[in-house]
């Protein structure tokens, strides 16, 4: 009985150093920040009017989009990519929600958010505010969103931004970063890496 329960020890810690040998030898596709910090808060407003905060989302992997409904390719392109990743997840997409922050919220209404965001996914959820609040968000995550005039179109004016995925994991520490298309399949391996990686 002894040597059988040896044994199963030995077995669980070998599975463990293998385990942990395979993350060490694991090259990450995104851009994993060397030393993780605690996320700056953000409390806006979600789609159906309700207010969200980042730190109420420990315990998943939230994916941060900055971006608007009416743009013509980024945007929808990005949101695609991260609904195509979590098909391909499995029940593991259960831990990660997406999120898209506008940076047009003269136009971005919740009720217009949220129905844009669904069209993509239903788990996807839209957030705005007021400028004032959205410019905090902005300036605690470093993104770029400025309005530029198109004298010549109907919509009046595009918004030119910051397009990265911003990660950030289950204990609600600023994780990692994902460049404007990135391959669906190393948005899958690295959300798997990280999902094994920060579990709680």
């Amino acid at each position: 009985m002894r040597t059988i329960a040896c044994n199963q020890k030995i077995s669980a810690f070998l599975l463990c150093a293998m385990f942990l040998a395979s993350c060490g030898d694991y090259s990450f596709r995104g851009t994993l920040l060397d030393e993780p910090t605690a996320a700056p808060e953000i409390a806006l407003t979600d789609g159906q009017g309700r207010p969200w905060r980042l730190s109420d989302q420990e315990g998943k992997i939230t994916l941060l989009f900055f971006g608007f409904t009416n743009c013509p390719d980024v945007c929808p392109t990005a949101l695609a990519d991260i609904a195509a990743a979590r098909q391909q997840l499995g029940t593991d997409a259960e831990r990660i929600q997406a999120v898209l922050i506008t940076v047009d919220p003269e136009r971005d209404t919740p009720a217009r958010l949220g129905q844009y965001m669904a069209a993509f996914d239903p788990t996807f959820i839209g957030l705005s505010g007021s400028q004032a609040e959205l410019q905090v968000v902005y300036s605690s995550y470093g993104v770029y969103a400025a309005k530029r005039d198109l004298p010549n179109s109907a919509l009046g004016y595009t918004m030119d931004h910051t397009p990265s995925i911003y990660v950030i994991d289950q204990q609600g520490r600023w994780r990692a970063m994902f460049s404007h298309g990135v391959p669906v399949r190393d948005l899958v391996s690295d959300l798997r890496f990280l999902l094994q990686t920060t579990g709680t």
